[in-house]
């Protein structure tokens, strides 16, 4: 089961996306999308400056309402009209009311969400690459993202600590651990005792982690795995050390283990076969855990129209040369759609995460949450506020009072099509509109 057929659509994603990765080194942040109604003047037209009181700044003073058609709360609520208000960068109102409290934003026809939360990517490890990363993330619609596992002793996590206009907030795993990889990657800790294992995770506990990453996974028979008694220690530590314990996995009975074992969060779901009665009966023993599925490229070609104006005619075009039918990736798609939408009718906590380093990934990773029976609206509510949760973030990821201002204005509602979350007018983080 566990073949090289099996695991190249993996490969074929990754090499998409690293193709993507690679042609968008030297690309600046996407341009603005379209304007919106006036609410009295010009200045006050989304996509001005004027919406949220200085670009990639500080929110305004004063009190700003922003009136639109819908607002998608992110736990599952809808205002049809809504009213956000917004006071210092804070929420202050969430309601349907129609009158504006201060100064009135309208917009007209428009939907406003919460921001998306990533709870799996590997970000750059420079510093300059790194705010590059979350401003690139922020002009699509991301707040935070969750940097999984190979940010060596010389990235500056520091940069956590920061407030940075216009950009999605950083964390971190740090190293994470695993069983020796030689000749993949050096980055991590390679353990192969307990004392190994349990003395990686103080090490990262030391650097202030957000999360203890670790790899449960032969590389397609390359290595010897992880073993129980291993990734047990590691997840007994990083507990000692008051930190959640977040598992890559590829096959069944390894995230059955992890599961007995304490395992906090997934960063993938099972993806070598359909999983079974046990599985499932284990994870509803574990409402806490939390699964990250990040399904892989579906091998059907999809619409890339939506691109233009974030990328150069020249990167759009290497994407396009892989945007073909290939079904060998479309049965591994189908595995791993069939056991997410298995997981989530069992009631598993399902957040959202995209894996490698592509800004605008997030979208296509809920649309094709939805392909695989997921919900619009139990899509969104997994981008922002399980993610938000996840991630430990308790101040964005739902739209209400004494949380950030921090949300999406839309041209069309996602509800309808998930789609429609591409189709940004503005983004706002603590209330002030993202340069795009």
């Amino acid at each position: 089961m566990r073949n090289a057929m099996t695991r190249s659509p993996h490969l074929f994603q990754r090499a998409l996306l690293l193709t993507a990765t690679l042609i968008l080194a030297s690309c600046g942040a996407p341009e603005t999308g379209g304007a919106g109604a006036d609410s009295g003047t010009a200045a006050d037209a989304p996509g001005s400056a004027a919406t949220g009181g200085g670009e990639s700044g500080g929110g305004e003073s004063g009190e700003v309402s922003y009136l639109a058609e819908r607002i998608i709360v992110g736990d599952g609520g809808v205002l049809e009209p809504g009213r956000l208000v917004v006071r210092d960068g804070m929420i202050t109102a969430v309601d349907s009311s129609t009158t504006g409290a201060g100064r009135s934003v309208e917009l007209s026809g428009m939907t406003i969400m919460p921001t998306l939360v990533d709870a799996h990517v590997h970000l750059s490890t420079t510093r300059a690459g790194i705010l590059e990363d979350l401003r690139q993330r922020a002009s699509v619609g991301v707040s935070a993202a969750l940097s999984l596992g190979a940010d060596g002793p010389d990235v500056p996590l520091d940069i956590r600590e920061e407030e940075i206009p216009g950009a999605a907030r950083y964390l971190s795993a740090g190293r994470g651990i695993t069983a020796p990889e030689p000749g993949r990657n050096d980055v991590p800790h390679w353990v192969t005792s307990e004392a190994e294992a349990r003395q990686a995770v103080r090490d990262e506990a030391a650097r202030n982690v957000d999360f203890i990453k670790v790899w449960v996974d032969d590389r397609n028979g390359q290595y010897d795995k992880l073993s129980e008694a291993l990734y047990s220690a590691i997840i007994d530590e990083a507990h000692a050390n008051g930190l959640p314990a977040i598992a890559h996995i590829f096959a069944l009975e390894d995230g059955k283990g992890l599961l007995r074992a304490g395992i906090d969060a997934f960063a993938h779901g099972v993806r070598e076969r359909d999983i079974d009665a046990e599985f499932i009966a284990l994870a509803q023993a574990r409402p806490e855990v939390v699964l990250v599925p990040n399904l892989p490229a579906r091998g059907m070609p999809s619409d890339l129209g939506w691109l233009d104006g974030i990328l150069a005619a020249d990167q759009l075009d290497a994407l396009a040369a892989n945007n073909v039918a290939n079904p060998e990736t479309q049965e591994f798609f189908g595995i791993q759609a069939r056991n997410l939408a298995r997981l989530n009718e069992a009631g598993m906590t399902i957040a959202m995460g995209t894996d490698g380093n592509v800004f605008w990934a997030p979208h296509v990773e809920m649309e094709d949450m939805v392909i695989a029976g997921i919900s619009p609206d139990e899509r969104i509510v997994a981008a922002s506020k399980i993610s938000a949760e996840l991630l430990g973030l308790d101040d964005t990821g739902v739209l209400e009072p004494g949380r950030r201002a921090d949300f999406i204005v839309l041209g069309s509602d996602p509800l309808d099509d998930i789609t429609n979350t591409r189709d940004i007018v503005d983004v706002y983080l603590t209330g002030a509109r993202v340069a795009r």
